[in-house]
């Protein structure tokens, strides 16, 4: 049964952490917003509840899962930054700007690289930094448009996620801007929300 958390105040983030810690121990599914559309997350280092983002999504299996995290600190742990992608990344982020990095190690949501960012979302960034990083793959099945509301999310998926943070209505429009930043250059793989300003990095 599908528990619904109220998130659209910090008020509500007490609440909010504790049912986002309990589903993940039990490699549980949570549904939250984000600047852009609501998200699937999961723990990206257990590979049960990376599997079933898999499953429910009916994504292939070489899609790998974002994610998002509180902080440049968080990140760091995560993937390899040079001093000129943080000197970048720390003017841009937060935004809806998702970057493709290489891993430090080894991680059930991804193998070589990464899509990571901190998200335009300041209740988000804030329940992040009480849980750690998580996936933030779209809140919808593989084809089907992505959800921008609570509604959307139980009406499309609410039988098989275990948590959903009812944010309201998120944003919309674009998705997030991704580039892949894996090389020495950054390389605009899907245009977005966030836009890449002309001397930029």
């Amino acid at each position: 049964m599908m528990l619904r958390v109220r998130f659209t105040s910090p008020g509500h983030l007490p609440a909010a952490v504790a049912a986002v810690r309990e589903a993940l121990a039990a490699r549980g599914i949570i549904a939250l917003p984000t600047e852009t559309f609501y998200g699937l997350a999961v723990d990206p280092a257990n590979a049960a509840a990376v599997a079933r983002v898999f499953t429910l999504k009916g994504r292939e299996a070489a899609k790998a899962l974002p994610v998002v995290a509180a902080s440049l600190d968080q990140i760091d742990r995560l993937v390899v930054l040079d001093g000129r992608r943080r000197a970048a990344l720390t003017a841009a982020w937060p935004a809806p700007l998702t970057v493709v990095l290489p891993l430090r190690r080894p991680l059930a949501a991804a193998a070589g690289s990464l899509a990571i960012r901190i998200p335009d979302h300041a209740l988000l960034r804030s329940l992040l930094a009480r849980v750690g990083p998580l996936t933030a793959t779209s809140a919808n099945r593989s084809g089907a448009p992505p959800c921008g509301t609570a509604a959307a999310v139980a009406e499309a998926l609410g039988g098989e996620v275990d948590v959903l943070l009812d944010g309201g209505a998120t944003l919309g429009g674009s998705p997030s801007t991704l580039l892949d930043w894996t090389a020495d250059q950054p390389v605009l793989l899907r245009p977005g929300a966030w836009s890449l300003p002309p001397s930029w990095p």
